[in-house]
């Protein structure tokens, strides 16, 4: 018995059209993984890497960027702001930020110094982690930032002790008069000799790698699903034809 398969123009051009499209949008979404990954695994390296012992000049983020730093200097702790709304194992709380005068150099930079609880009955309060005093050695991670979270608002003028949403390095500089580096150091371990109580389980960041590949899957399942549907509608006429 010989099979029938029936071909119509419009169908077939709107099936070319969403496999084409699918097949394209998948592709777009592997590379965006595989870019990821390598991103990821460039992370790794340079955490295997020799430390820093002074900042990388400005500008190097995409080569510098989350290599180990180990740096001498004094902390100004009036120059201390508390990022909100950075949660921690479920609680509230703060990324607590302090200016850091490296030695031997003009430049300063904002050293993360953990993440500590928000006050339950006091909101405006704020904690108060002791703080080296003097010369001292922080040992951290370099980040091109401290990261972001949705702004609701216009954003205060930086101020000693400010509880901010986001950090804009330059807009701290100039309240300050502090030649702030725009790199962030987020400390890995509490300044020689200081228990400050303060949590540094810093975030990982999130490279949406398997995001990207479950995209990619769905867009290749779309495309899958037209051919399919075109051949299948196109056995079903030719059958109905030969009836």
């Amino acid at each position: 018995m010989p099979i029938r398969f029936r071909i119509r123009w419009v169908p077939l051009c709107a099936t070319l059209v969403v496999a084409a499209a699918g097949i394209a949008l998948g592709q777009w979404q592997t590379r965006r993984a595989e870019e990821k990954l390598a991103t990821q695994h460039r992370i790794e390296a340079r955490a295997k890497e020799a430390p820093l012992q002074a900042l990388p000049p400005e500008g190097e983020a995409d080569v510098a960027e989350f290599r180990h730093v180990l740096l001498e200097g004094e902390f100004i702790p009036q120059w201390t702001v508390y990022l909100e709304n950075r949660p921690h194992e479920g609680a509230v709380g703060f990324h607590v930020l302090t200016a850091f005068k490296i030695a031997g150099s003009q430049r300063a930079v904002m050293v993360a110094r953990g993440w500590a609880p928000r006050d339950a009955t006091d909101r405006a309060r704020v904690p108060q982690p002791p703080l080296a005093q003097g010369a001292t050695r922080i040992d951290g991670v370099l980040r091109r930032d401290a990261g972001h979270v949705l702004q609701l608002g216009q954003a205060d003028a930086p101020k000693p002790g400010a509880i901010l949403q986001n950090l804009d390095v330059a807009a701290l500089a100039a309240a300050s008069g502090l030649p702030l580096s725009a790199y962030v150091v987020e400390q890995r371990m509490p300044s020689p000799g200081i228990d400050d109580g303060l949590a540094r389980d810093w975030p990982a960041p999130s490279l949406g790698i398997d995001r990207h590949r479950a995209y990619a899957l769905q867009w290749y399942a779309l495309a899958a699903m037209a051919i399919v549907f075109f051949l299948v509608t196109g056995f079903r006429r030719g059958r109905n034809d030969k009836s």
